[in-house]
């Protein structure tokens, strides 16, 4: 069709067949990933249930955060800056934890042999641990790491007393202690789960800005890093707080993107 006032005015652009190319090209796309989640699950013997459903960007992750909270975890990649805010979403969102794996190949095969916990006191390190009990059961190998002179510490209790209520279901742990020295959290704890071959890190998803720092930015980009590295898995659970300000954000995205509309 030829668009008045436009630059394209004078050509023809067929716009709404060009749209619905890339509608259709969308859902053959999640159509395939659907079939090959089907033929993965199955080989495992893995129950399980597809679904597929059509909602418009600005709703995405407000749709996932609904799925997200019906179900017992939820498991993303590493985001790339342009879906961030959906893994965002689900984390500050849901109220479940959430498993953040990398999405490159790993150097070995996944095992659960070392979990470690990053224990700060927080209400929501504390939670994340209740939500990977199961996990940190069946690990060969326990840690807790504490990074000091990074942020105050507000507790008369030490990693010791939560290692003694961990006993209690039969987990033996290994303490650690590891001082910032004037290093972002992020290249802290990288530098920690490269050097101790941490397979899974538990942690409380506190505050947006330095989850991102952690998980996508920071030492992550570093090279020796990034070689050395176990390439762990982060188990994460947000505080109250934080999906409260999560939900805000997305009720605000989703009136610009409306707007827009």
């Amino acid at each position: 069709m030829e668009v008045p006032g436009h630059f394209l005015s004078g050509s023809t652009a067929n716009i709404p067949g060009i749209i619905a190319g890339e509608m259709e090209k969308s859902r053959k796309s999640a159509r395939d990933m659907l079939a090959a989640f089907d033929v993965a699950a199955n080989k495992a013997g893995i129950p399980h249930e597809n679904i597929l459903e059509k909602c418009p960007t600005f709703a995405v992750p407000d749709l996932l955060v609904d799925y997200a909270r019906l179900r017992d975890l939820t498991i993303v990649p590493v985001p790339e800056s342009y879906d961030q805010w959906y893994a965002e979403a689900v984390i500050f969102g849901s109220g479940r934890p959430t498993l953040v794996l990398p999405e490159g190949p790993r150097a070995r095969p996944f095992e659960l042999g070392t979990v470690a916990i990053a224990w700060d006191f927080s209400r929501a390190a504390a939670r994340a641990i209740s939500d990977a009990m199961p996990m940190l059961e069946k690990a060969s190998k326990v840690r807790i790491v504490t990074v000091t002179n990074e942020k105050k510490l507000d507790s008369k209790h030490s990693a010791a007393a939560l290692a003694k209520n961990l006993a209690r279901h039969g987990i033996d742990v290994v303490l650690d202690k590891v001082d910032a020295n004037d290093q972002p959290i992020g290249e802290v704890l990288e530098a920690y789960t490269a050097s101790h071959r941490v397979d899974v890190l538990v942690m409380g998803a506190y505050g947006h800005s330095r989850w991102r720092e952690f998980i996508l930015g920071g030492a992550t980009q570093e090279p020796a890093v990034e070689a050395a590295a176990p390439d762990p898995v982060f188990a994460l659970t947000a505080s109250r707080h934080c999906r409260r300000a999560a939900a805000s954000r997305r009720r605000m995205r989703s009136k610009r993107a409306k707007a827009r509309a």
